[in-house]
Formats: structure tokens, sequence, C-alpha cells
């Protein structure tokens, strides 16, 4: 029996180490294989069902929300006094994307536009549609401001051209209209004896060229020949960068298309991606981690020099014409408007610009955007982009519509688009990257204890009865030994 037992206790020390080694090899294997998994289940094909779906319906909640600003003092203003606004809203549309037309192509890139629509949420408005806002017209002060060095006589002529077809320096319309559009005779007007000044055809609104329309044709990496390089922007459009900018660097098309983002983030890679609204590439830095329904995450907030002006900010000198810093100014892009987009109620700007305008109280919470990532695998997990826009407006001889206005950059409204992955995405994401790589993890080292406490356990037991057996074998000596002895004191006798 007691080579029986040493016999099983040899067995299982062998076993423990067996196990053992199994879970140091898990230590440096398994990280590769989630790695694997990963890039496999990132890179864009029909195939992956999950990642495709995500990145070709977006079947998440997505909303925009719309804040106004609506002017309390207009007649105030075009005496030269500080413009007083208040905020309106927020009113929320539920965005709805799909990517059509979607084209791969054999040096690993994917082509596709993506379409969007808006539907009015009325129980998460704070307000209606109809609701009534005051807002400067942009067709009278953003005319005026386009149209200032024109000789005086042309200039008195818009401005009897805007009392003919009635428009004012202010405009007062539901929100609906400034939305998505109102009649405008002015606007047909132009159109028809100046075709292509406006950005449409139609009705003027502020988002009208928003609805129902796409973001250009995008061409992007599928991460097929380099996982590295998944989502980035090939081209838009035809173009591998822009024209609207001043510098090479400031016309570079960066980064992906705002929506997904390649695998295995550090606290040192950054966010860049290209925004055919803003016309320029944007970029997201690091600021901190943390944990959302138990995945992990990075944050990635806009730094302060996004919008900076080119003397604080010497690489943004190609975005100038500037003004004041936390302005861009995208005029180039927008049919030479003086448009300037900025984080809202000015956040992050240059304070001056609080001083012009009262009613304005910026705060990171409420007025900074972020997007928060799961490193490994690129995918956002809740997504907060704000943006503000304003139009810059001042008095020009001659148009007397501009009154006395005093020179200022007025916030006309704000919006945030939001979305976070919810639901059965939410609930198969958690599985397949976070509970499975945390079992593996786990088993890894398990594996590893329980083989060593195994190894220690059987090596305990067999050296024991490897001492049993050997105190037996002398025990039996010394009493043969004492029964010879006997033996012969006996004969002896």
């Amino acid at each position: 029996m007691a080579v029986n037992k040493s016999k099983v206790s040899a067995g299982f020390i062998v076993v423990g180490v067996l196990t053992a080694f199994f879970g140091i090899v898990l230590v440096f294997v398994g990280p590769v294989i989630i790695d694997d998994q990963v890039v496999k289940n990132t890179i864009i094909d029909p195939k992956n069902d999950l990642s495709y779906t995500m990145w070709k319906d977006l079947p998440v909640p997505f909303f925009m929300s719309v804040y106004f600003f609506h002017v309390l003092n207009p007649e105030e203003i075009l005496k030269g006094e500080k413009p007083m606004v208040e905020q309106r809203g927020p009113y929320v549309y539920r965005k709805q994307c799909r990517k059509e037309n979607i084209t791969f192509h054999p040096n690993s890139t994917v082509s596709y536009r993506e379409y969007r629509r808006y539907f009015f949420e009325p129980s998460m408005s704070v307000g209606n549609e109809s609701d009534v806002i005051t807002i400067p017209n942009m067709l009278v002060l953003g005319a005026a401001v386009m149209l200032e060095d024109l000789p005086y006589a042309l200039r008195l002529l818009i401005s009897a051209t805007f009392m003919m077809f009635k428009e004012g320096p202010f405009l007062t319309k539901t929100v609906e209209e400034l939305m998505w559009g109102y009649d405008s005779k002015l606007v047909e007007f132009l159109n028809k004896y100046l075709p292509g000044m406006l950005p449409s055809t139609g009705k003027f609104g502020l988002f009208a060229e928003f609805n129902n329309s796409n973001t250009g044709l995008f061409t992007i990496h599928t991460g097929r020949d380099n996982i590295k390089n998944v989502h980035k922007v090939d081209s838009w459009n035809g173009l591998t960068e822009l024209s609207y900018w001043r510098t090479p660097q400031c016309n570079m098309i960066n980064g992906t298309a705002g929506q997904l983002w390649p695998p295995f983030m550090t606290k040192e890679t950054t966010l860049p991606f290209y925004s055919p609204d803003a016309c320029r590439s944007l970029e997201l830095v690091y600021q901190r981690s943390g944990v959302m329904n138990g995945i992990p995450l990075y944050r990635f907030v806009a730094p302060k020099t996004m919008f900076a002006n080119g003397t604080d900010y010497p690489p943004n000198e190609g975005f100038c014409p500037c003004r004041q810093s936390g302005l861009l100014n995208v005029s180039s892009c927008r049919y030479n408007s003086p448009v300037f987009i900025s984080h809202p109620h000015f956040f992050n700007a240059d304070p001056v610009l609080l001083d012009y305008v009262l009613g304005l109280h910026p705060t990171e919470e409420e007025h900074g955007l972020f997007i928060d990532i799961h490193p490994l695998t690129g995918v956002p997990l809740n997504v907060s982009i704000r943006l503000q826009l304003n139009l810059y407006m001042k008095r020009i001889s001659g148009i007397i519509e501009t009154g006395k206005i005093s020179e200022v950059v007025m916030p006309m409204l704000w919006f945030e688009e939001n979305g976070y992955i919810d639901g059965p995405i939410l609930t198969t994401f958690h599985t397949n990257l976070v509970i499975l790589p945390a079992v593996m993890e786990y088993m890894q080292y398990i594996f590893i204890a329980l083989g060593l406490l195994t190894t220690i356990v059987a090596a305990l037991v067999y050296y024991k009865v490897r001492a049993t057996s050997s105190g037996r074998g002398k025990d039996s000596h010394g009493f043969e030994a004492q029964d010879k002895s006997m033996r012969y004191s006996e004969k002896d006798m």
C-alpha cells in the first residue's frame, strides 16, 4: 500500500506541475488570444455581425439637443447696447443614421455615404417646435458684413432691397421654422437672380441642409491590412486634403470619421477625427479613466488649443483670419458668411467674449464636449459633442438695418449630439469584452494557484509516505536482530 500511495503522490506532483505550467502559459498566451479576437472583431467585415452592425447602422440611441439664445433686447442692441440673451430649450431630436452605397475595395478600404434624419421628441424636450424665438437675422446682419467693402451706393441699394422684402435685423420665428426652414421672398429673389449665393434653393433654415442629407462620400480603411488604420479616413469626396484653410497642416484630413477608432488605446493616444460640419479635422486628448456599467473607459476631451487663435497657438494660424481664442472662423466653407463655431457659452474661450453678451454662464459639466471610449476596442461608450453657432455682426455704413450695433460675436444657438451604448448591445459588449477576458484572467491565476497547491500537498504526502516506509524497514531489521540474539541465549543455557 505504501508503494501505491507513493506512486499516487508522484502522479499528483506531475499533475500539479502541469497545471501550474498551463496557468503560466495562459498568463502570456491569454492576452494574445484576447488581442487576436479584438482584431478579428474590429475589422470592418460583414462577417463580424456585432461590430459591422454597430458601424453600419449605429443601433444605439442618438439624439441632438438644440438650445436657442432668445434675444431679450433687440431694440436696445440696435442702439448700441449689449445684447441680452436667454437660453431656451432643449429641443430634442432623435437622430437616425444609415450608411448606403457601401463598396469594399481591394486596397482594404470601404466607401459609403451616411444619411441622417431627425425626428422631434416632445417628451424629451423643454418646449415645443411651435415655440417662438427671436434671434439675429443671418440674411441681413450676415450679408451686411459680407458686403461691407462694396461701394456705398450699392450698400444703400442692398438696404433698400432688405426693406422691400421686409427683412429686418432680427428674426422672430417658431423653432420648427428656424431649424428646418421658412419661406422668404428675399431667398426666392436671390436664388432666382443670384443662384449659388445661398446654401439651399428652398426654404432658409439653420439646419435645413442637415435633415435628409448625407455627410459626403467617405472612404475609410477596413483594418484588414493593418488594424492600426481601421476606421481612419483615406479620402472624403475624393479628396485627401482640404482647400478651405491657409496651411497644409490645417487642410489635412486626419483620423477617423468620428464614430469608431482603432483598438488598443493608451493614455498617450489622441482621438483625431474629420468633421465635415466643422470643415476641418479635430483632435481630443485623454483626460481620465473611468467605468461605465462595469466597462472600463478612457475619457477624451477637447484641449484648450482646439479653437485657440494663431497668436495663442501658432499651429492654428492656418485657420485665420482669427478673432479671440475660442472661436473658429468657418466663413471659408460657409459661403463666406461671418459664422464662427465655439464651445457652448464660450466655454474655454477668451473671457472677454463673455463681457460683450449678457446671459452666458459656461461650465465644463454642461458645455464641455467629451467621448468615453473602451480603450481595448476603440468603441465609444458615451458621446457628447457640444458646439455653438455664432454670428459676427456690427454696424455697416449704408445698411440702415444694422443701426448702431456694436461689434460683437453673437451666440445664436448651441447643440449637443449625444449617444450611449445601451440594451442588448451593451449586454453583448459587456459579456464578450469584459466578462470573458476577466474569466480568462482569473482562470490563469486559479490554474497557477491550484497547480502549486497540488504540487506542494502531493510532495508532502510523497515524502511522508517514503519516510514512513523507511521507518518500518528499520523496525523490521531491529526485530530480526533481537530474535537472533534471543535464540543464541537459549542455546547457551
